[in-house]
């Protein structure tokens, strides 16, 4: 079912509709703005012109694979004389046009997808135009926004909603204590340093051990070692900063990690009891 929106320019409300990515603006409403008591007769106008119906077969012969190409000849032949006439619902039924739309009830009228809607609205005002491109976008722009909050609130919600209830699970999300060899190894880059430290295994590693798994070790976190991740990377800087060896940091990292899951964890837990 498609989305209903409304925009107002210029005094005018415009209704938009958004359906499988794609949006159609309400004609009747745009020729509102030139004639508020017969719009249709507006539309019928723009749609007699030679230049209007030249423009919607070759929008319709580009995005359209069903259109009906040997009767738009026809009527592209008659476009423009003094007795040609041409409304949605016609150019709809002949051509099998998609480009227009032409809706019934409450909210009916013609319909346009945006490039049309734009070009109707440019033949109405170049300023009318322009306004109604500026709100369309704005309008965009503020749901593009509105999803990304939803996502970033979704994403959340999934890290935190996991089940730390069991000995077992805790146990698995606390990094063991690295070992005398992980130590002495030379660690290519620092985010692997950090990796180790809080997963107990590289990125490559973790690859290996997931290949049918999508993303990569961290992708795979849960928001407790996510913040934990984060202040690892100012106590790496810091011990660097200090001059401490590779081995060293590993070290003191790896114990900040199971000191903060802890305490992150029991907190989590204790939260739950209340």
């Amino acid at each position: 079912m498609a989305k209903r929106s409304t925009i107002k320019v210029e005094n005018t409300e415009i209704i938009l509709l958004s359906d499988k990515q794609e949006d159609y603006i309400s004609l009747t409403d745009i020729a509102k703005y030139r004639n508020a008591n017969e719009p249709s007769q507006v539309i019928a106008n723009w749609l007699r012109i030679y230049g209007t119906i030249s423009y919607l077969g070759l929008w319709e012969k580009i995005h359209n694979p069903n259109f009906n190409s040997f009767n738009f000849e026809g009527i592209k032949k008659e476009a423009g004389r003094d007795y040609f006439g041409m409304s949605p619902k016609r150019w709809i039924e002949q051509t099998n046009a998609i480009g227009i739309a032409s809706k019934s009830g409450r909210y009916g009228g013609a319909f346009a997808h945006k490039d049309i809607a734009f070009k109707f609205a440019a033949w109405l005002s170049p300023e009318f135009e322009l306004y109604l491109i500026t709100e369309f976008e704005r309008l965009k722009e503020q749901e593009q926004k509105s999803l990304s909050a939803e996502w970033d609130l979704q994403r959340t919600i999934s890290k935190i909603n996991y089940h730390i209830h069991t000995d077992a699970i805790k146990e698995h999300i606390i990094p063991q204590v690295v070992d005398e060899g992980r130590k002495s190894f030379v660690y290519a880059n620092e985010a692997d340093l950090l990796n180790v430290a809080l997963f107990g295994k590289t990125a490559a590693e973790w690859r290996t051990d997931n290949q049918n798994n999508k993303g990569n070790i961290r992708d795979k976190a849960t928001l407790e070692q996510l913040v934990v991740l984060s202040n690892l990377e100012s106590v790496n800087a810091l011990l660097i900063r200090n001059g401490l060896s590779q081995s060293e940091r590993l070290a003191r990292l790896n114990a900040t990690a199971i000191v903060q899951l802890r305490s992150l964890l029991e907190h989590n837990a204790t939260k739950r009891l209340k």
